[in-house]
């Protein structure tokens, strides 16, 4: 089991170079998950948001807008370049009232509570977990809500075994190094780490979903806009190209449309 430091690093490495696709027009689940995560809390105006593993804003930006000027809310996120893009963001759309940090979950020590508490895609890049979720859980004031959102089982299938599998032909040392997002994908296995943090009745809620694959270049997209990332960084260039051309060769000769992309959703009452 890898040392939380050891995740760290490799965490912020695969999103520091996934910053230049992240933001794709193909890559929209970001932000489809991210606004359905702060529906799920409605929030109201003057409120103050803590949203950690922030990315460029899936969940920080809806939460900033729902706020309003007389509100607060404060992103973080180890990825130094996936910041700066949401940092822009925020910029051009007025939300003075979001913050941007790059801080580590398991050292956040703000000295205040929140209304809310948000981690969307984030808590399984977290050695302990469950001392992950304890310590956002201590950042939410009475009366406010921890939201935490996770991956469902089957992750981009059809694509993903593909995936994997070419990487194995490539490097076998590689297969399925860093894909820690499988670790909790079922909502018993959420229910189970919130309760062991000490989080007592959330509401689970699962969603069904698919995302798009207009074209094969858009699987790949995906591939450079994600956490599979940090795999093919460490793939020789040519390994690289052929790691693509056979994911790209299956998107075309199976005719895939679109990929899995269910999702876990816990919200917490304090």
């Amino acid at each position: 089991m890898p040392s939380h430091d050891e995740l760290k690093a490799r965490a912020a490495a695969t999103y520091n170079a996934a910053s230049d696709w992240y933001d794709s027009p193909d890559n929209t689940f970001w932000e489809r998950f991210g606004r359905r995560t702060v529906e799920r809390l409605a929030l109201q105006p003057g409120m103050r948001v803590l949203d950690v593993c922030s990315g460029t804003g899936a969940s920080a930006i809806p939460a900033a807008e729902a706020v309003g000027p007389s509100g607060r809310v404060i992103a973080n996120d180890i990825s130094e370049r996936l910041l700066a893009l949401l940092s822009h963001k925020a910029e051009r759309r007025g939300l003075g009232q979001l913050e941007c940090r790059l801080q580590d979950l398991m050292t956040l020590d703000l000295g205040e509570r929140f209304d809310a508490v948000v981690c969307v895609f984030g808590i399984f890049f977290v050695a302990d977990m469950v001392e992950g979720i304890r310590r956002l859980w201590t950042h939410v004031q009475p009366g406010g809500a921890l939201a935490i959102t996770t991956w469902g089982p089957r992750l981009f299938e059809p694509v993903n075994s593909v995936f994997w599998e070419s990487v194995r032909a490539e490097r076998p040392d590689l297969y399925k190094g860093f894909n820690p997002w499988d670790t909790i994908t079922e909502p018993e296995a959420l229910r189970d780490l919130l309760s062991r943090a000490g989080v007592t009745n959330p509401t689970i809620a699962t969603e069904s979903a698919t995302h798009p694959l207009p074209s094969p270049e858009s699987w790949w997209a995906l591939v450079q806009g994600s956490g599979y990332r940090g795999t093919l960084e460490q793939l020789s260039d040519d390994g690289r190209e052929r790691v693509k051309q056979r994911n790209l060769e299956f998107v075309r000769a199976h005719r895939v449309t679109e990929v899995e992309t269910n999702v876990v959703y816990a919200v917490a009452a304090k």
